[in-house]
């Protein structure tokens, strides 16, 4: 009997296992189950070209039919996973059907931190395709906007509505400053004036108490006592894997599916785990990470593709974190470990009121990450820098030299 691979997810994680199986050479069964009916598509673009109407759902789609045809792939859509049984070897679908497999990959991605307040109508997250939809909608319908969280989604969605033409949009989060994960106070404040500059109020430092629904739309109320009116709210304040369906499994679940380096669930041989759902040891960072990045997905499921066919030569997943945003018309890059408490200096590029790179190093001064702006060739010599161990000086020296030597001035 030929083996059966069953893929449970059909974001990027889970659509790339499905190919690199096949581009390694795997001639089992290969099963891709999805919750949404929906072919594959993109998660990245639903904030700003779908959003904005410059990307269409055609070139959002990651595996349209006849390509899974030709590639022996099983579609599986609207079909849900609600359980998985790895004493049996066997998913549960929620329509009752159970599919048996040699190894399951589970690729179920994360789903959007519901709104506390409520989701009266008008409030909006934004994670499906059918979440950038409606929203589309009611931004075209125009009025205030209020924007809860300014994360990278949030930080996307106000600079896509103001590029639609929405006059009043506010952005609000408890945080200081904005994208406080991920970059210091100093350049976080960089990118607060970027957004102020294209005409967004920020309100930072200041919590919601509630959004409410008044007679002409909503209202949300902040902690300060502050009342925003709003025809539109989107909830942008972070995400949660979607592991509910594994409670049962015996799979150790902590913020995700806790595997190990190899990308297998802990204590099995044939679980594997792709993208925003699955937690790994990292071996930079010295813990467990989940990492809810397009990249990182798309490197695992390469890792994972490999390590079922070639399971006497597993191969570890050890990636170079990057991430990127579009916001108006800045293109904005991290790679590594960025932000927090480590120290960093800041090199001028190109155009130094438009591009720069922010180089952030350990306490030892040995290179960690960095965050670049408007410059692609900066980006590229400090990923290929990470990990290396190469001292924040020497790296300084090689993203100087990818600079025009007329360049003057600093940014931020």
């Amino acid at each position: 009997m030929s083996p059966v691979t069953v893929i449970v997810g059909t974001s990027i994680g889970g659509v790339r296992t499905a190919q690199g199986l096949r581009a390694a050479g795997y001639d089992g069964e290969v099963l891709l189950v999805g919750e949404e009916t929906a072919l594959p598509y993109d998660k990245p673009p639903l904030s700003k070209g779908l959003l904005a109407g410059t990307s269409s759902i055609e070139d959002l789609t990651l595996l349209t039919e006849r390509a899974a045809r030709e590639a022996g792939i099983r579609l599986l859509l609207g079909r849900a996973a609600t359980g998985l049984d790895i004493g049996t070897n066997t998913v549960t679908l929620a329509d009752g059907e159970r599919l048996r497999y040699d190894d399951v990959v589970i690729a179920t991605g994360a789903r959007a931190r519901p709104s506390p307040w409520g989701e009266p109508r008008g409030v909006h997250v934004v994670r499906t395709l059918g979440d950038a939809q409606r929203l589309a909608v009611d931004l075209r319908r125009g009025g205030p906007l209020v924007v809860v969280g300014a994360g990278f989604i949030g930080a996307e969605v106000a600079a896509t509505a103001r590029g639609l033409g929405a006059a009043d949009v506010t952005m609000v989060d408890p945080a200081p400053v904005p994208l406080s994960r991920v970059l210091d106070p100093e350049v976080a404040r960089w990118f607060a004036g970027l957004h102020a500059g294209h005409g967004v109020t920020t309100r930072f430092g200041v919590g919601v108490e509630g959004i409410d629904r008044a007679r002409d739309g909503l209202v949300v109320r902040l902690a300060d006592g502050a009342r925003l009116p709003a025809a539109t709210v989107v909830v942008g304040i972070g995400a949660v894997p979607q592991d509910g369906w594994l409670r049962s499994s015996g799979l150790r679940i902590d913020d995700g599916v806790v595997c190990d380096r190899y990308s297998r669930a802990v204590g099995t041989e044939h679980v594997h785990a792709v993208g925003d759902v699955a937690r790994w040891p990292h071996p930079r960072a010295g813990e467990l990470v989940r990492a809810e990045h397009w990249t990182n997905a798309v490197e695992q499921a390469a890792c994972v593709a490999h390590n079922i066919t070639r399971p006497r030569q597993p191969r570890a997943h050890a990636p170079v974190e990057y991430v990127w945003s579009d916001q108006y018309d800045h293109t904005i890059q991290l790679t590594g470990r960025t932000g927090g408490r480590l120290g960093h200096l800041t090199v001028p590029g190109p155009d130094p009121d438009r591009s720069f790179a922010v180089l952030y190093a350990d306490a030892e001064g040995t290179f960690t990450g960095a965050v670049t702006v408007n410059w692609p060739r900066a980006l590229v010599a400090c990923r290929q820098a990470v990990g290396t161990e190469a001292p924040a000086a020497e790296v300084r020296d090689r993203v100087t030299a990818a600079r025009p030597r007329t360049t003057t001035g600093a940014r931020p």
